[in-house]
């Protein structure tokens, strides 16, 4: 009995040592880091993003502008591809580390069909009432179209088919009361021809994407008809997504990528809701995006991205089950191997939620 006793006491003393030491650890990381969370890497780690310019990549723009990759000694370089036939299966192999991805057939169909990427964080959705991805009519319209539903025999142009742009039209319709054979749908890949068409009268509406929303509506092109967020409240346009490696294998590293990601999703969301810090962010997407002038950065319904990182992943589902009814889809997609937040809700808890 004196032996186990004995032992135990050792086991106490070893347990308060070990709790000890963590704090001391800790106070380490605080000086060691400007944020006063993780540790930096012990040596400096490259991290690819297969980035293209577009708004919704203001996370890693901005995080990247203002050090907090530095702060994990991170260093990020964007990489561009033409199409996503060629992203994803570099971020499957790991010779891509992250990406953005749109919500489409394709992509599911890639997955499916064992193209391993996992999709971790949001990267853009309509804002309620503000929504950066919306349907405008023609200025010379608006005393015909008032309703959803006054769309019946118009012709509608969407930027692609089997694809989030094509959910939306979809829910749009479902909202109007209408079938797809009561309106013409036009398939229209480019959205600035979406604007000349218009202009011409060729079409009556379209499904556009800013800055060409605030850009028409300042020419007296088009009209905001309404809001997306009216029948799609929770659509998710775009998403994170990481190589499995990255997530899988490289968990120090994509932790902290994450919570530097979010730090520079937060700086975002609080320049365009809360007006803070709002020249200097608008510096930033100036660099990064295509659109160049501060001015309209100031007009623009921008993108929304959740501070948390979270993502409307039922909304993801529906878009998938869509896709499948419409004959799109070939194969089955396992939804609980390729959506993995694990890592976005862990740099969470340690950065702290943004409320």
């Amino acid at each position: 009995m004196k032996k186990w006793l004995g032992m135990l006491g050792m086991l106490v003393l070893l347990a308060g040592c070990a709790e000890e030491e963590k704090v001391e650890v800790n106070n380490d990381v605080s000086k060691e880091n400007p944020s006063g969370d993780l540790a930096p890497l012990s040596k400096e780690t490259k991290v690819i993003i297969a980035e293209d310019g577009s708004a919704s990549g203001a996370g890693f723009y901005i995080a990247n502008e203002k050090g907090y990759f530095d702060d994990y000694n991170i260093e990020v370089e964007f990489a561009t591809f033409a199409n996503s036939d060629d992203m994803l299966p570099a971020l499957a192999s790991g010779e891509v580390d992250i990406a953005g991805g749109i919500s489409s057939a394709s992509f599911f169909n890639a997955i499916a069909q064992g193209i391993d990427v996992k999709i971790i964080a949001d990267k853009g959705h309509n804002v309620k009432g503000k929504s950066y991805f919306t349907f405008v009519i023609g200025a010379d319209k608006q005393n015909e179209i008032k309703e959803y539903s006054d769309l019946k025999g118009r012709k509608i142009a969407v930027s692609t088919e089997h694809a989030v742009d094509d959910y939306i039209f979809q829910l749009m319709l479902k909202e109007a009361g209408l079938k797809e054979s009561d309106v013409e749908f036009v398939l229209m890949p480019d959205f600035g021809n979406m604007l000349a068409a218009i202009q011409n009268g060729s079409i009556d509406a379209a499904l556009q994407i800013e800055p060409l929303i605030t850009q028409g509506v300042s020419e007296g092109i088009h009209v905001r008809f309404g809001d997306a967020t009216d029948f799609a409240p929770e659509a998710q346009i775009a998403m994170v997504l990481g190589s499995p490696q990255f997530i899988d294998e490289e968990q120090d590293v994509s932790l902290r990528f994450m919570a530097a990601y979010l730090k520079g999703v937060r700086d975002y969301n609080d320049a365009f809701k809360k007006g803070e810090d709002k020249a200097e962010i608008i510096e930033i997407m100036t660099e990064y995006t295509a659109l160049k002038e501060a001015d309209v950065w100031k007009e623009v319904f921008v993108t929304g991205l959740d501070p948390n990182g979270k993502m409307f992943t039922e909304d993801i589902r529906s878009q998938y089950e869509m896709y499948k009814r419409n004959g799109a889809i070939r194969g089955e997609l396992d939804f609980d191997k390729a959506i993995n937040t694990e890592v976005t809700e862990k740099a969470v808890e340690i950065i702290g939620e943004y409320k």
